[in-house]
């Protein structure tokens, strides 16, 4: 099994190329098909729009909400194409980490003019080499 960070890198790697190559603006859709199927190429198993079902208060909700795609049951991903991403968009992943008590998420843009500022790691409780300046949850200083 894959380390988790080296999982991340490969997809960092492969959105990084993906959007040069294909461009901003397309829809969400497009950009999710062709990076599961990438990274399904590279061996990994990827589920896309998987269902989840939460727990609260005692009652259980089947399909409360879809993740966009899940490699290796580890790695979440939630793929925009918008002009900016907003806190709104970074909150909804982190929220589906504390759901799924997973550790890391990748939120993509593909919609903005480069990925570098559509990209940010949202952590859930785990230890990481990227910057502190990529994490939506970081501690404000």
């Amino acid at each position: 099994m894959r380390d988790l960070e080296t999982i991340s890198a490969d997809v960092v790697d492969l959105a990084l190329k993906l959007h040069r190559e294909l461009g901003p603006g397309l829809l969400e859709s497009v950009y999710e098909t062709v990076l599961a199927g990438k990274l399904s190429a590279m061996g990994y198993r990827v589920d896309r729009q998987l269902p989840i079902d939460i727990e609260f208060d005692g009652m259980r909700f089947e399909n409360a909400f879809r993740v966009d795609i899940l490699i290796d049951g580890r790695l979440l991903l939630e793929i925009k194409s918008v002009e900016h991403l907003s806190q709104a968009h970074a909150k909804q992943l982190l929220t589906y980490l504390r759901l799924m008590k997973q550790p890391l998420g990748l939120l993509i843009n593909f919609g903005a003019a480069t990925l570098k500022e559509g990209l940010r790691r949202v952590v859930n409780d785990h230890t990481s080499f990227a910057s502190s300046r990529l994490r939506v949850n970081k501690i404000q200083e």
